[in-house]
């Protein structure tokens, strides 16, 4: 294993640089404490290992995964568990997409078993509510307070919003696929029930973000119509109804050089794959779901408009109950 980590490391520099000046630098130690690990006569260390990925930008599969076909390494996401970590977690999921714009064929394809993060991060009160629902289940001592939505909402600072419009705002310039299914809505949906049920978001309120998941959803379908993201004909927008398989939230980023996708682990947290047969992998599978489904751009006007009146419908059933709601408590 180290004999290929060291080809590896060699491969990096040039023909007229010493590898051996280089690692005695890096890891801080003389020269033939360096020579003997670039010749594998004395064993690299795990911390040394990681400080010469680091330098070399060489991914940590390449030091694990030599002669393995089944062990790979994952990057794991900070969890955010207050509104600082929030920010930060929304400021470094922008370093992560950023780029992307300026590769040219660079593709972000996203397995919706719920919307979008990308699309939910507008300036909107539906933003805001899932701001209020993950901190509910991240943040220790606001899951123990009895704050409202209705409350914590005129608190919101203005460094979290920006840093949450600049991320979504990056969706609008990269090729984007997306596959749906009939229940993609229903999470969302289901927490905007759960917590006005329990007396944690006002009727007004509820009926606001209702409004702007309907208007979500017609922003989507327009996308659909012009398999862009708005009006940007550089970058295409592809819409897949999928009635197979379960969709996962997975989110698979794929360059001309190279593939990484983010799975989810638990709440906003993921594991950041880089592994190139792990990838393909997954790229085969995204793209055995995309065959066995629906292209809405294509399908024709009925399947397309009969898949978001079905959204549509359950949003408006959604408002409904909680107008129901209201009614039934002065009877």
């Amino acid at each position: 294993m180290q004999e290929e980590f060291i080809k590896q490391l060699r491969a990096k520099i040039s023909d007229n640089m010493s590898l051996t000046e280089i690692v005695r630098d890096i890891l801080d130690i003389n020269y033939d404490a360096a020579y003997r690990r670039v010749t594998g006569k004395t064993s690299i260390s795990l911390e040394e290992a990681v400080k010469l990925s680091k330098h070399f930008k060489l991914s940590l599969n390449s030091l694990f995964e030599v002669g393995s076909q089944s062990t790979i390494v994952t990057d794991l996401s900070p969890r955010p568990i207050n509104e600082k970590g929030l920010e930060l977690w929304f400021i470094q999921s922008l370093q992560n997409v950023k780029p992307l714009v300026k590769v040219k064929k660079a593709e972000i394809i996203w397995s919706g078993k719920d919307i979008s993060l990308f699309r939910t991060l507008t300036d909107s009160f539906l933003t805001r509510y899932k701001m209020y629902v993950w901190l509910k289940d991240l943040d220790v001592d606001m899951a123990k307070s009895k704050i409202t939505f209705d409350e914590w909402v005129t608190k919101i600072p203005k460094s979290l919003l920006e840093s949450a419009f600049e991320l979504s705002e990056v969706y609008n310039h990269i090729n984007i696929t997306e596959l749906w299914s009939d229940t993609t809505i229903n999470g969302t949906l289901q927490q905007v029930l759960y917590y006005f049920e329990a007396g944690m978001v006002s009727r007004d309120m509820a009926l606001k973000i209702c409004k702007d998941i309907h208007q979500v959803i017609n922003q989507i379908e327009e996308h659909t119509i012009n398999q862009s993201m708005n009006n940007n004909t550089e970058k295409h927008f592809k819409l897949y109804k999928c009635d197979l398989h379960t969709l996962t939230n997975t989110v698979m980023v794929v360059t001309p050089s190279q593939k990484a996708f983010f799975t989810p682990f638990t709440v906003l947290s993921y594991f950041k794959i880089e592994n190139e047969a792990t990838c393909n992998m997954m790229y085969e599978f995204l793209n055995k779901q995309m065959s066995n489904s629906k292209l809405l751009a294509t399908a024709g006007e009925k399947d397309r408009a009969l898949f978001f009146k079905t959204i549509h419908n359950k949003i408006t059933l959604a408002t409904e109950r909680i107008n129901l709601d209201y009614k039934m408590n002065f009877l």
